[in-house]
C-alpha cells in the first residue's frame, strides 16, 4: 500500500514538471528567448532536461499533427493524459 502511494507521488511530481514544461514553453512564445544565464534559462533548461527523455520517445511514435500551416505536438498530451490516468489508478487501488 505504501509503495503505490509513493508512486502516486512520484507520478504527481511528474505531472508538476510536465505543467512547468508548458509554462517554459509558453513564456517563450511570450517573452521571446531566455538571455543566457538568466534564472529562466536555467529553469528552462533543467525542465526540458527532465521532460525531454519522456516526451522524445512518444514523439517518434504519435506523429505532430498539420493544421495548416501549424504542427500540433501531440507526444506532450498523449504523456500528460497517460500520466493523470496511471496516477488515478494507483491511487483509486490503493484505496486513497
Amino acid at each position: 500500500m505504501a509503495v503505490l502511494v509513493v508512486l502516486g507521488f512520484v507520478l504527481l511530481l511528474v505531472e508538476v514538471v510536465l505543467i512547468a514544461r508548458v509554462v517554459v514553453d509558453v513564456s517563450v512564445l511570450l517573452a521571446g528567448p531566455a538571455v543566457h544565464g538568466s534564472l529562466r534559462a536555467r529553469a528552462g533548461g533543467a525542465v526540458v532536461a527532465l521532460t525531454e527523455p519522456v516526451l522524445a520517445p512518444v514523439r517518434r511514435v504519435v506523429p505532430p499533427v498539420r493544421v495548416g500551416p501549424v504542427s500540433l505536438d501531440l507526444a506532450f498530451t498523449v504523456v500528460f493524459v497517460a500520466v493523470l490516468l496511471a496516477r488515478g489508478l494507483l491511487l483509486a487501488v490503493a484505496g486513497v
